[in-house]
């Protein structure tokens, strides 16, 4: 038996405050009743092709997907940081592109998605959860936030090794859906002890029990990453599938 084809994205634009933002669309195969939806936030590198595959990955197992071309505000525009044999060049590359963009444009912009999500008449906007790898799991923690305290927050949250954590935790009280939280244990950019200390504030010294921690041994920062200076063949595939488990329950349709 032959497996479907990969849902392929749509081109479509997201209305904001600063004007129409491009994004990608995926719709799960199929149609019928409205699914949950899910956002999700790039890394330093845009919307790389390993970001789209991750994209393409959540739409297989059902979900609206739409991922924002945040570096569309650059001047010019930049899809994805490509790949360097330099390593250090590479990331470099990505860190000015995203230090480039302001925080509170791109927060905006996220938010937008969202709310751009949930309108979609293919999405049940009760089931929209937002998803970010490296500087997007921490953009993604800030717009839950922010979200949050508009009365419109998200329904769950997933955060790859969040770069931006350490200087955000002072919006942990705002924070209260489902989450998944996953690091490497090896991760030179955000220390153990930086892990740890988030994981107190945003579990409230572990009184939240809705919100989750994942720790890989042996992994480093940016693990899911297929770059070979990043990857770590077997937390990458683990976290996945712990990902795939908590959307599954927490983006299940009320019964």
């Amino acid at each position: 038996m032959t497996s479907a084809m990969p849902p392929s994205a749509t081109e479509i634009a997201i209305p904001t405050d600063a004007g129409q933002l491009p994004g990608l669309l995926w719709l799960p195969p199929g149609g019928g009743d409205p699914v949950a939806g899910i956002v999700v936030l790039q890394e330093i590198f845009g919307l790389s092709d390993y970001i789209l595959g991750r994209c393409r990955d959540l739409a297989e197992q059902g979900y609206a997907v739409l991922a924002p071309q945040l570096f569309a505000r650059l001047d010019p525009p930049i899809d994805a940081v490509p790949e360097d044999e330099d390593t250090q060049a590479w990331i470099g590359a990505g860190m000015e592109l995203a230090q480039a963009l302001p925080w509170e444009r791109a927060e905006a912009d996220a938010l937008a998605a969202l709310e751009a999500l949930r309108g979609r008449p293919e999405v049940d906007a009760g089931r929209t959860a937002l998803l970010g790898f490296c500087y997007g799991g921490g953009l993604a923690f800030s717009a839950a936030a922010a979200a949050s305290r508009q009365g419109r927050a998200p329904a769950a949250l997933v955060s790859f090794y969040g770069s931006a954590l350490p200087g955000l935790l002072d919006l942990a009280g705002d924070v209260t859906v489902p989450s998944l939280h996953i690091f490497g244990t090896d991760d030179a950019f955000i220390p153990r002890e930086s892990v740890e200390r988030i994981r107190e504030a945003v579990t409230a010294g572990g009184t939240r029990e809705q919100i989750r921690f994942a720790l890989y041994e042996g992994a480093g920062h940016a693990f899911d990453n297929p770059h070979p200076a990043l990857h770590h063949p077997d937390a990458a595939p683990a976290a996945w599938l712990r990902t795939a488990r908590f959307l599954a329950e927490v983006l299940a349709p009320q019964r």
